[in-house]
């Protein structure tokens, strides 16, 4: 009996009947390691253009393509046997008309391995969402702050706050309404955020948001202290694995400099069949 039929797979359905039940969880992957570890843990995994900031070094996710996504996608799926994968479209591949987003969606979904899509964008993309859904393409939508539109929203702000947060719920209703089965959530006011969990049928998803959205999602370098560039308020490290490694790296090189690495057990006898 394979692994895969004694937990099966998750479905975007079997996220959509979550609502209101027990909490989805969720966290970022990159590599077919960090997946292989998360993949019995989390109800979901999202490849996001997080990326680009995180291991390429990149200021923002604006310079995220394509090929990116699906490298790093194709490797995150080989890691999976559990979890769903959603994979993040990257600024520019959906934006233009729903075709485009047809077609690059499409891409993730054969190359990568993605079981769904996840795009940013509220009522303006509704019809996108739509478009793929019909298609047979599961989308997830991503409202509040907005990675993607930082240079229009004037930085990494609280997204929703006094009267703008009918605007951010109007986009939750509009793409529950063209077919999406979750939404992210992120950065928005607490109070903002149960009122939109309340307010549709399909569960929300919360970074910087609520502890009543329907489930919680991390950047997992985040989460385990390994991006240190900086540290946003939502997030709670559960490791400091950015410190450790560094000082593991430093007594590596201190005993290289002193000959003390390597040792005798880390080298090979010249005699064949010898130990080691």
């Amino acid at each position: 009996m394979s692994a895969n039929s004694q937990n099966p797979a998750v479905t975007a359905g079997d996220i959509l009947a979550q609502k209101g039940k027990t909490p989805i969880v969720s966290l970022t992957a990159y590599t077919t390691p960090m997946a292989q570890m998360m993949d019995q843990h989390c109800d979901f995994i999202l490849v996001g253009d997080s990326v680009g900031m995180v291991l390429h070094g990149l200021p923002s996710t604006l310079g995220v393509t394509m090929e990116m996504m699906i490298l790093h996608g194709a490797a995150v799926a080989r890691g999976l046997s559990h979890a769903m994968l959603v994979i993040d479209m990257p600024f520019g591949s959906y934006e233009e008309s729903p075709a485009q987003a047809f077609r690059n969606a499409a891409r993730l979904m054969r190359e990568a391995g993605a079981a769904a899509v996840k795009l940013e964008g509220g009522v303006e993309m509704a019809a996108t969402i739509r478009f793929l859904v019909e298609r047979g393409i599961p989308v997830m939508a991503h409202l509040g702050l907005t990675p993607q539109s930082i240079n229009t929203l004037g930085g990494y702000k609280v997204q929703g706050r006094d009267a703008a947060g009918a605007a951010v719920m109007a986009g939750a209703q509009a793409v529950a309404e063209a077919g999406a089965f979750a939404v992210v959530l992120e950065k928005v006011p607490q109070t903002l955020a149960d009122e939109i969990t309340a307010a549709v049928a399909i569960p929300t998803i919360g970074i910087g948001a609520s502890a009543g959205c329907d489930g919680q999602i991390l950047v997992v370098d985040d989460m385990l202290g390994l991006f240190t560039a900086f540290k946003p308020k939502f997030v709670k490290r559960y490791g400091n694995l950015g410190v450790d490694a560094e000082a593991a790296i430093a007594a590596y090189a201190a005993d290289v400099r002193a000959r003390s690495f390597p040792a005798a057990e880390h080298v090979f006898a010249d005699q064949a069949g010898s130990k080691g």
